[in-house]
């Protein structure tokens, strides 16, 4: 593939940058200690969130990425094999409710189906034990960038220039030399099509995780959920693409057959694996000793205006007894700029409600 073409697609993508929110995690990025270059202000999450949407524009009431969606629910049958890794309730043999979000990436709601290139998953899991585990995964198993400073510079090189309209190229360029971390992602993405369902692609948590078991054995962990519809990839020739929405009435329609599955799949760290960076694939020997923790059903679909996922901030720091975060700084990133996204947009509902709107 073509350099003019692998810069497009992760253009595509790069808007996908974070990732559902946080109550925990890195005060000195929350408290706004991080400095950016040059002596300027701190980057707090409020700066952050108004740098989404000097790129995508204002849409009140919708999330400032993941703009597009719709909500599912189901359930998750444990095997009892996750108990290997965590002593987490969600992991024991036996069903958990899960409420859900499949979206694209970007802050655009009106964005044309077609147009995207990464696929994303949103879970809730209630287990019986009352507490949560709230997940947000990528169908790209990298990021972008490993820094909330890099995402920041990252949305400054993407901001619309007033007389095209679009990013300008030298500025993504010099973004792009500044972070050679992004080629990873690039990479990956000019090998693999963007997959033509929400049920036919894979997840991927990205971050790594702590997951201590029943007798305080600690482990590094980063997760996926595989298909059991075998991947399909998006064919430009596809009659339904020219449908703006065909992922969302394509997922309504084959759930009236009945749900999709997929396994969730715990893959431990190996000596030496990055466990602070997501822009780093562990070796691939590593999935020859992931575990199969059960099988995930999605049985409903509903729209995100009204459906059962509107009011859920998907915080990735949101965790169970039996995992915590690692030392990742796109975590306590992830989880911050959500919640500042949550907050606008509940208020902007509001709002809109009162004046009768």
């Amino acid at each position: 593939m073509s350099r003019p073409q692998q810069s497009h697609l992760f253009l595509r993508y790069i808007a996908v940058a974070l990732a559902p929110a946080l109550l925990l995690g890195s005060f000195a990025w929350v408290g706004g200690w991080v400095r950016l270059p040059g002596g300027a202000d701190a980057l707090t999450p409020d700066r952050l969130v108004d740098s989404f949407e000097a790129v995508a524009g204002r849409h009140p009431g919708f999330r400032r990425n993941h703009a597009k969606g719709i909500c599912v629910s189901g359930y998750f049958d444990g095997n009892g094999n996750g108990a290997a890794l965590s002593r987490a309730d969600v992991f024991t043999r036996g069903r958990t409710p899960v409420t859900g979000r499949f979206s694209a990436p970007g802050g655009n709601p009106a964005e044309a189906d077609a147009d995207t290139t990464v696929r994303s998953f949103a879970l809730r899991f209630l287990p019986a034990d009352g507490q949560e585990w709230r997940t947000g995964m990528n169908s790209a198993p990298v990021f972008a960038v490993r820094t909330p400073q890099a995402v920041y510079e990252q949305m400054q090189a993407l901001r619309p220039d007033a007389r095209t309209g679009r990013p300008d190229p030298a500025k993504v360029d010099t973004f792009v030399a500044r972070y050679p971390e992004t080629s990873a992602l690039r990479d990956w993405l000019a090998s693999h099509s963007p997959s033509s369902a929400f049920y036919n692609a894979s997840y991927f948590s990205i971050n790594a995780f702590r997951f201590t078991d029943a007798h305080g054995v600690t482990r590094f962990v980063r997760w996926s959920v595989v298909p059991d519809t075998p991947y399909a990839p998006l064919d430009e020739h596809d009659a339904r693409a020219s449908d703006p929405d065909f992922l969302a009435h394509d997922l309504r329609t084959r759930l009236k057959s009945g749900p999709v599955r997929w396994r969730l799949m715990l893959t431990p760290a190996g000596p030496g694996d990055p466990v602070d960076d997501a822009t780093r694939a562990w070796p691939a020997e590593r999935e020859l000793h992931r575990i199969d923790a059960g099988t995930l059903v999605i049985d409903h679909a509903q729209s995100q205006i009204d459906g059962t996922c509107r009011d859920i901030n998907f915080d990735p720091t949101v965790l169970p007894d039996g995992i915590a975060p690692s030392d990742d700084p796109l975590l306590a990133a992830r989880s911050a700029a959500y919640a500042v996204s949550f907050n606008r947009r509940t208020r902007e509902e509001a709002k809109a409600a009162t004046s009768g709107h």
